[in-house]
């Protein structure tokens, strides 16, 4: 069995769990997310503690198992803190400004680029070159994050871009005469 799946969920005070056959649905102080558990699992509620465990001992539902529990744990975290991805842009006239439901990029290009933000995501930009991308979606978070990184990804040569904060880009060497 899966070593993830096997380890207990804890439920911090002000999560509200309700268990409806295969559906959850967690209800906390930042919102409320709903899962749809895989056939292949079965969920026990102890006091404060969710247990995961697979139906049968075959090699797919043990998986099922460990992913189900992640998913879980990442939907507890999401209804009482939040998720955060930070980006930065590197480059000269890069920049970017949150107006309304839509984020206004500039990143070198001979347009500006818009992107619609989505349902349940909050986009914040602190400074010019800062964008910071927060929900309580930990999935929702990473993938709004990562279409923004994708409108100019870092480049190796001058380290030019979007990037997560902290991200190392390995840099390449110039060509030689």
């Amino acid at each position: 069995m899966s070593r993830v799946a096997k380890k207990p969920v804890e439920m911090p005070k002000g999560v509200e769990v309700t268990i409806n056959r295969q559906d959850l649905s967690f209800k906390g102080s930042k919102g409320t997310l709903q899962l749809q558990l895989h056939s292949d699992v079965t969920v026990e509620q102890n006091e404060n503690t969710l247990q995961i465990a697979p139906r049968n001992n075959s090699r797919q539902a043990m998986a099922l198992a460990g992913t189900m529990r992640s998913l879980v744990q990442n939907m507890v975290t999401g209804v009482t803190t939040g998720f955060e991805k930070k980006l930065e842009l590197r480059g000269v006239g890069y920049r970017a400004k949150a107006q309304g439901n839509s984020l206004n990029l500039n990143l070198g290009f001979s347009h500006p680029v818009e992107y619609a933000i989505p349902e349940g995501v909050k986009v914040e930009t602190p400074s010019q070159t800062e964008v910071v991308v927060s929900g309580i979606d930990k999935q929702q978070v990473g993938q709004v994050a990562a279409d923004i990184r994708a409108y100019r990804p870092p480049e190796p040569y001058k380290g030019k871009g979007v990037r997560y904060l902290g991200e190392h880009v390995i840099m390449k060497e110039a060509k030689k005469k």
